[in-house]
C-alpha cells in the first residue's frame, strides 16, 4: 500500500509555525515503539513575515522540509531502492536538519536547580550569538565554536539592574558556558544528531581560582548573637555553618529526613538536588537544637525559606548589625563549614564526604584557603621589640 507524506504546518509561540510530515496511513515509529501519523521536523518559519530576510528563510526551510518530505516518501514506499548504508544516511541527514537551539533548551531544563538557571542562561547568549535566526545541526561547525567563544569575550553579563550597568562575563562564568556547549554538543553526536563529535573543539577548558568567602568562629558568634529580621534565614544559614548543607538541600529538607540511628547520633538522610547522590550525614547535638519541634515526616523543615534576592539583602543587614564587615551569601555558610573544620584539624578526605563532594579536588580549594588563613593568623604575631642587624633577612652580619 502507498503511503502518502504531506508536508503540513502548526501555530507554536511567538508567531512561528513548526513543519511536520503527516502520514496516510500511519506509520511505525521505530524510535518510539509505537504508530504515528506525524514526524515534526524541528523546522520553524514565521507565521507572518515582515522582511525580505524572513521571507527568503521561510522559502529556503520550507525548501529544506520539502527534499526531507520527498525522500521519506521515497524511503517508505521504495524501500528496496535504499540499502541499509543509504537508509541510515538519510535519517541522519534528516536528523541534522533540526533546531540545534531547541535540542539546547531542552538539556536545560533537564537540569535543576542553579544549574538549570546557568544552562539556561547560556541558552540566552547561544541566541544573542546567533542574532535568534535557526541553527541547525548541520550549520556547526568548528568556525562556529570558535565565534562563540570570541563572542564570550566581547560580550556582558545578562545580569543587570535598573542602577547598575551590564559588567564583563567573568573568566569562570566564561568557561562554564563553554563547558554546557561542549556537553551539549557531545551528547548530540551520541544521540546521532550529528555525524562528528565536534565538542573536541571547544579545547582545554580551565577554571580559575575563586575567592571564597568565609567566616572566622568569632564572626559566625557575632552572628548567632544577633538578631535578623527574618527569623528562620537566620536558624537556616547557622545550620549550613554547622552542616555543611547547600541552600537548594536545607530549602527542601523534611523532618523525615532527619533520625536518630543507635551508634551513630542524628543523621540526616537525604538525595542531594546538586548531584542526585544519596547521602547519610551526622549532625551535632547544637545543629539539632537549631531546628526546634520537630513536625510531621512530610513537612518540610523551614517552611518559609523560599529563594529571593531579599534573602541576600536580609543576609547583609543581618552581618552589618552583627558588625561583620564581609560580603556575605548564603553560600558563605557552606565554606565557613568546610574552613572550621580544617582549622580544627579535620582531614580532607572526611570534610569532602561532609561536603557530599564527587571529587576530592573539589575540596582541595578549602585547602588553598586555609593556607593563606595560616599566613595571616602568623604575620599578625608581631612583638615590639627591635630586631638585631641581618637576622630575618638573610642579610650577611
Amino acid at each position: 500500500m502507498v503511503t502518502k507524506v504531506k508536508l503540513r504546518q502548526k501555530a507554536i509561540l511567538n508567531g512561528r509555525l513548526s513543519l511536520y510530515l503527516d502520514f496516510y496511513p500511519a506509520i511505525y515509529d521505530s524510535d518510539r515503539g509505537i504508530e504515528t501519523r506525524r514526524l515534526f521536523l524541528g523546522l520553524y518559519i514565521l507565521a507572518k513575515p515582515l522582511t525580505l530576510e524572513e521571507k527568503k528563510q521561510n522559502r529556503d526551510t520550507i525548501q529544506v522540509a520539502e527534499q526531507i518530505r520527498n525522500l521519506k516518501e521515497n524511503e517508505l514506499n521504495k524501500q528496496e531502492v535504499y540499502s541499509v548504508y543509504e537508509r541510515e544516511r538519510l535519517r541522519q541527514r534528516q536528523r541534522s536538519e533540526h533546531a540545534f537551539l531547541e535540542y539546547f533548551l531542552e538539556l536545560a531544563q533537564q537540569r535543576t536547580g542553579t544549574n538549570q538557571t546557568n544552562w539556561l542562561s547560556c541558552y540566552k547568549h547561544l541566541q544573542s550569538y546567533t542574532r535568534g535566526q535557526k541553527v541547525r545541526f548541520c550549520d556547526i561547525d568548528p568556525a562556529f565554536i570558535e565565534g562563540y567563544k570570541r563572542y564570550l569575550t566581547v560580550t556582558n553579563s545578562l545580569r543587570h539592574t535598573r542602577t547598575v550597568s551590564r559588567t564583563a562575563i567573568s573568566d569562570n562564568t566564561r568557561a562554564s558556558y563553554c563547558f554546557k556547549l561542549k556537553a551539549a554538543l557531545r551528547k548530540a553526536y551520541r544521540d546521532g544528531f550529528m555525524e562528528k563529535d565536534l565538542s573536541f573543539h571547544m579545547g582545554k577548558i580551565t577554571l580559575g581560582d575563586v575567592k571564597r568567602q568565609f567566616l572566622t568562629i568569632e564572626e559566625l558568634n557575632r552572628l548567632a548573637r544577633t538578631d535578623c529580621n527574618f527569623m528562620m534565614l537566620k536558624e537556616a544559614a547557622l545550620f549550613s555553618a554547622l552542616t555543611g548543607l547547600r541552600y537548594s538541600d536545607i530549602e527542601k529538607l523534611t523532618w523525615g529526613e532527619i533520625e536518630y540511628l543507635e551508634g551513630m547520633g542524628n543523621v540526616l538522610s537525604f538525595r542531594q538536588r546538586k548531584t542526585l547522590k544519596v547521602e547519610n550525614l551526622p549532625i551535632s547535638d547544637q545543629a539539632l537544637e537549631i531546628l526546634g519541634t520537630r513536625g510531621k515526616p512530610d513537612q518540610r523543615v523551614f517552611p518559609t525559606l523560599k529563594y529571593s534576592c531579599q534573602i541576600s539583602k536580609s543576609i547583609r543587614s543581618w552581618a552589618e548589625a552583627a558588625g561583620v564587615n564581609k560580603k556575605l551569601t548564603f553560600h558563605c555558610f557552606r565554606h565557613t563549614f568546610a574552613t572550621l573544620q580544617f582549622s580544627q584539624g579535620t582531614d580532607i578526605y572526611t570534610v569532602s564526604k561532609l561536603l557530599g563532594h564527587r571529587e576530592l579536588k573539589t575540596t582541595q580549594v578549602y585547602v588553598k584557603i586555609m593556607d593563606v588563613t595560616k599566613r595571616t593568623a602568623v604575620d599578625k604575631l608581631k612583638l615590639d621589640i627591635p630586631l638585631k642587624t641581618g637576622k630575618g633577612k638573610g642579610k650577611k652580619t
